[in-house]
């Protein structure tokens, strides 16, 4: 009996300290998803503003170095993840995601970003853009610009015939869905009424790339903090009831250890 109270005992103890450090965790995630939240505001309009407005320029992209090819054999997708774990399924949301992007089979490369990401492709030998893997924390605008570059560069000469983005749309705190944008070729959708530039000849710069990048690197980064404060209260919550049970077994083991040696001593006493 007394080994079980110790057992219990130590359970509890093991447990509060893994409640201490999803609190901590919680709070750096909170903490943090402030100032991911304002960024990501801020680079929001000019996101979907960018790109919405492929679709105003109708033909005139025909006549662009990104215009579509007549047939896709290989394919690029950039894929943002985040830089650890603990943040519930959106590590792995955004990766079945990305093997939807690529069912039919063509061969592709991939441009990760984030310590996830990199990882998730290099144990399974898919071949990257890039040496090293940026971080999505500490992604900066210079970094977007070279993702741009690297990006359009590859296009035009024709080492890929398709560019996808595979990212994280930030709905609420509660929900975060992943999704695939298109980068390249720019293809507006068919069937819609194009703008007044339609017959502009639209010829657009790897800084738009790096635009559409940019803001689904803010989208995504928000989304991390935003999943991993959610996992964490949950974990943290959890580990309260955890708590709370093992509390009451081993005040009920205790309880019981000692009735037993109460009972062992009157019974000692008796015999003599």
């Amino acid at each position: 009996m007394g080994a079980d109270v110790k057992a219990i005992r130590n359970r509890i103890r093991s447990v509060e300290s893994t409640m201490h450090i999803t609190k901590a965790m919680e709070l750096v995630a909170s903490s943090k998803l402030r100032h991911a939240n304002e960024r990501m505001e801020n680079s929001r309009f000019f996101f979907e503003t960018l790109v919405a407005s492929l679709s105003d320029f109708g033909d005139g992209i025909a006549e662009s170095a990104f215009a579509p090819r007549k047939e896709v054999r290989r394919r690029a997708l950039v894929v943002i993840a985040g830089d650890r774990g603990l943040a519930g399924g959106y590590n792995n949301n955004v990766f079945k995601t990305a093997a939807a992007a690529v069912a039919d089979g063509l061969p592709y490369a991939v441009l990760p970003i984030g310590r996830r990401a990199g990882e998730h492709f290099k144990r399974r030998g898919i071949p990257c853009l890039m040496d090293k893997t940026p971080t999505l924390e500490g992604f900066t605008l210079e970094d977007c610009s070279k993702v741009g570059k690297l990006l359009a560069d590859g296009y035009r000469r024709g080492e890929y015939d398709e560019v996808k983005l595979i990212f994280t749309d930030y709905i609420t705190m509660l929900s975060q869905n992943p999704a695939t944008l298109p980068l390249l070729p720019l293809d507006p959708p068919k069937g819609e009424t194009v703008g007044q530039h339609a017959e502009t000849i639209y010829d657009p710069s790897a800084e738009d790339l790096s635009g559409m990048i940019w803001g689904a690197v803010c989208e995504s980064f928000t989304s991390e903090l935003a999943a991993r404060r959610t996992a964490m209260d949950a974990a943290s919550k959890n580990a309260s009831e955890m708590i709370d049970t093992l509390s009451l077994r081993y005040n009920r083991a205790r309880q019981s250890a000692i009735t037993q040696e109460i009972t062992e001593i009157i019974g000692g006493s008796e015999q003599q």
